[in-house]
């Protein structure tokens, strides 16, 4: 039975990858999980992670199917804390060239594919040292420094809001954009439920911040 007092983080179920790591990592930190498998769940919960791992254009297909593209873009305008993973940071831009497909259009910009004369290599898997923005850290402030995540990814995104940018990384001979905050959104191209104690750390400041942690 769910309680009505307790704060429940939800994890969008959609059959893209990485649902439980992401959910085990939030259970570790003492939160209750709810997999959100109909978008009337989301009266259920406090905070949605997006996570995801695939093709943008299937993972654009199976929110149409399940009916939660309408569902997240509100919960996203109503500012609700909202965290998107890696695909689930791609997601939240206008288009893709995966496949050549919109995405939720929340963020203006596009994700598009690494170059191989600019990169060591594609994809880009593994760990990278992230290099955070002063002036918007309020997650980061507490990590201190050396602060390398687990990153697996083809496409990056591009935007001309440089204001939204937390972090980023240096990969090859271009910057990458690793995370995004803004109002109640915080997107993030890594992995953090695969980055070790950073990692955690980066989603217990999230989800203390919102006060889903005491």
């Amino acid at each position: 039975m769910i309680s009505l007092t307790m704060k429940y983080v939800g994890i969008v179920s959609y059959n893209m990858g990485n649902l439980h790591s992401v959910a085990k990592a939030i259970s570790n930190l003492g939160v209750s999980i709810i997999f959100l498998k109909d978008p009337r769940d989301f009266d259920l919960v406090s905070v949605i992670i997006l996570p995801g791992v695939g093709s943008f254009n299937m993972a654009m297909k199976e929110l149409q199917r399940l009916n939660f593209v309408e569902p997240l873009k509100l919960w996203i305008k109503q500012k609700k804390p909202f965290i998107g993973i890696c695909l689930g940071l791609q997601l939240l831009f206008d288009y893709s060239y995966e496949g050549n497909c919109e995405g939720l259009g929340i963020i203006k910009g596009s994700v598009v594919k690494f170059n191989p004369y600019n990169v060591h290599k594609i994809p880009h898997m593994g760990w990278n040292k992230l290099l955070i923005n002063s002036t918007n850290d309020k997650y980061f402030i507490s990590l201190g420094e050396n602060n390398w995540m687990y990153f697996v990814h083809n496409y990056y995104v591009i935007t001309q809001i440089s204001n939204l940018e937390s972090s980023y990384i240096i990969y090859g001979k271009q910057k990458i954009l690793a995370s995004i905050t803004h109002e109640n959104i915080f997107a993030i191209q890594f992995h953090p439920e695969k980055s070790g104690f950073k990692g955690l750390c980066l989603l217990n400041n999230f989800l203390k911040y919102h006060s889903c942690l005491s």
